[in-house]
């Protein structure tokens, strides 16, 4: 089915909406009224700027307060709709939007509704215009789309029919199932937004909060089934109001959005792309660094070994077990210190998983590659970093290692086993849409986002895996856009004794963060341990947590330019990640940075 997004979704002059649209593959848009009147174009130029843009203009919204009022205050009315109508003629376009009244003047009429917009409707037909019209949640008089349908049936206009709103029904909990009770061709228009679950006034949840299909909590899906099921042939078209989709890059935003409706149409059947190739593991994680020195202090101190440095480029594999790190001091380093730059995950099928990804808008990256280098697919998660799918130790396939050399590595003990999870900084207007791309394009499973008290303010994250653990990444933004550039981001090494693990890592030289006493008299209140056993916990910075399935143990590394290592020990079930430790931590990391 044609796409189609509205220039509200989007930030920018109307120009770089436009442009930004067409680029993410959009067939059309709406145009909001306000991004045309604040545009210095005539509308006979955003015409043929659409039309060299290849995009068509679907519908011009919105047209409000004009149904169930005073005599006189309608005549207001259909002067102001004429001079909209012949706008839209010198637009292009032939569907108008009209919302349900939200005036104070509006009455409590079906009858009163059903003839003026029937009205208003034999004045649209003059200029070839269609009037849809639409169920605000927070209408006067008017908030469900049942009602809306009810008054437009009432009417019995051709040119009159209804704009579906998938916000304004789920919203209020309405049942989408009588969708399919109307007409497929008096659905005249469908706009689609998701929304996180919030128990907040409707208005402000609608106007700040949206978000695009699959980043919220509504079923979105079931919801265009019912739609699809009525006989509906129209576009589907993004209408959100967001505050940050309106602060961040028109371009970025429109990939995230036409992303969004690409897997929206796979999951109800419209389209079909290659299958999700979900990740068995994480083949390593690559630090770049301007100076190797203090990262590689702290690898050794962990008790991985430099095994292998690559053939024609300054980079060196450090390994114990399957915890897999590469160091780069190539070009890629950047000047602000070390960095999280890849990572590598072992994949069934690196090239359905590369498929997957360019056919949802995840081109993969050009890469400088030396003739006898491994063929080796990355693609760029919305934070920048690269994804590298790999083979290791298969023999059916190109193995990353075979471009690595070995060198005489010595053993150093320790008790590391695997990479356990990595925790990725995201850009604050980049959060839902990491969420999105990790579970649509790497087929990982989504958790629910957790809040997390910093010091200076709230620090949100929502951890994605896939079902059997063996890959986990927490994706994580601060409270404050300003701060994001300079947050750092973890390596958590998993082992089977964290005591131990730890008490190796501080005779090796390495330097754990400290804990407050504060947090032990607190673990001494809600466990029960042994003397010896909290004792040992303070002395090395150990942090505990319990659930229905399992404990966890975990203790953090200080941070080396923008990382810090933490070392993990899960014991039964347990799947989560501390969060409840983690303003304790953030808290420790802040007093680091400030030397106190």
């Amino acid at each position: 089915m044609r796409t189609s997004i509205a220039t509200v979704s989007l930030s920018g002059s109307l120009t770089e909406k436009l442009t930004a649209a067409s680029r993410a593959g959009f067939d059309g848009i709406e145009i909001f009224e306000n991004d045309l009147l604040a545009s210095p174009l005539t509308p006979e130029e955003v015409r043929a700027r659409c039309a060299d843009l290849g995009l068509t203009i679907d519908l011009y919204q919105p047209m409000r307060d004009i149904e169930a009022v005073p005599e006189d205050e309608f005549a207001r009315n259909l002067r102001r709709a004429r001079h909209k109508f012949e706008l839209m003629r010198r637009l292009g376009t032939d569907t108008v939007l009209v919302c349900s009244s939200v005036s104070p003047l509006a009455l409590d009429d079906d009858a009163l509704a059903a003839t003026q917009l029937s009205q208003l409707a034999d004045l649209a037909q003059e200029f070839g215009v269609r009037v849809a019209y639409e169920a605000l949640a927070w209408g006067r008089h008017v908030s469900t789309y049942d009602h809306a349908w009810s008054i437009v049936e009432a009417a019995g206009h051709p040119a009159l029919g209804t704009c579906l709103d998938s916000f304004h029904i789920l919203s209020r909990g309405s049942d989408p199932k009588g969708i399919e009770d109307i007409p497929g061709e008096k659905i005249f228009f469908l706009q689609l937004a998701d929304a996180p679950l919030l128990a907040m006034d409707v208005l402000q949840w609608s106007r700040h909060y949206r978000c695009f299909p699959g980043q919220g909590g509504f079923d979105v899906a079931g919801l265009l089934q019912h739609v699809l099921r009525a006989g509906y042939d129209g576009p589907l078209s993004l209408e959100v109001f967001n505050d940050v989709f309106r602060q961040a890059e028109a371009g970025p935003t429109a990939v995230d959005a036409r992303r969004s409706l690409l897997v929206l149409q796979e999951s109800v059947g419209l389209a079909r792309l290659p299958d999700p190739v979900v990740p068995t593991g994480i083949a390593f994680a690559e630090l770049v660094t301007p100076d190797a020195e203090p990262v590689t202090a702290v690898l050794d101190a962990l008790g991985l070994t430099r095994t292998a440095r690559h053939r024609s480029k300054p980079v060196d594999l450090w390994e114990r077990g399957e915890a897999r790190i590469l160091v780069n001091t190539g070009p890629a380093a950047r000047r602000d210190g070390t960095q999280l730059a890849a990572v590598g995950l072992e994949s069934p099928d690196p090239e359905g998983a590369a498929r997957r990804a360019e056919a949802l808008l995840a081109p993969v990256l050009p890469r400088r590659r030396a003739p006898e280098d491994a063929l080796l697919d990355a693609v760029a998660a919305p934070d920048g970093t690269e994804l590298f799918f790999c083979a290791t130790d298969r023999p059916e396939l190109p193995d990353w290692r075979a471009d690595f050399e070995n060198t005489k590595a010595v053993d150093n003990g320790g008790g590391v086993t695997r990479i356990d999870h990595l925790a990725l900084t995201q850009p604050w207007h980049h959060f839902d849409e990491a969420a999105l791309f990790h579970r649509s394009v790497l087929g990982l499973h989504g958790r629910e986002s957790v809040d997390v008290a910093d010091p200076y303010g709230l620090f949100r994250s929502r951890a994605v895996t896939n079902s059997g653990g063996s890959v986990r990444m927490a994706l994580a933004v601060g409270p404050a856009p300003t701060e994001d550039e300079t947050r750092a981001q973890h390596i958590a090494l998993a082992t089977d004794d964290v005591v131990a693990a730890a008490r190796r890592f501080r005779e090796a030289g390495g330097r754990l963060l400290p804990m407050p006493a504060n947090y032990y008299d607190d673990l001494a209140a809600r466990y029960e341990f042994t003397e010896d056993e909290l004792a040992t916990y303070r002395d090395l910075g150990i942090l505990y947590d319990r659930d229905a399935q399992g404990e966890f143990r975990h203790c953090y590394t200080r941070t080396v330019g923008r990382v810090f290592f933490e070392l993990v020990q899960r014991d039964g079930g347990y799947q989560g990640y501390g969060a409840q430790n983690a303003p304790v931590r953030l808290a420790a990391q802040h007093a680091q940075h400030a030397g106190r």
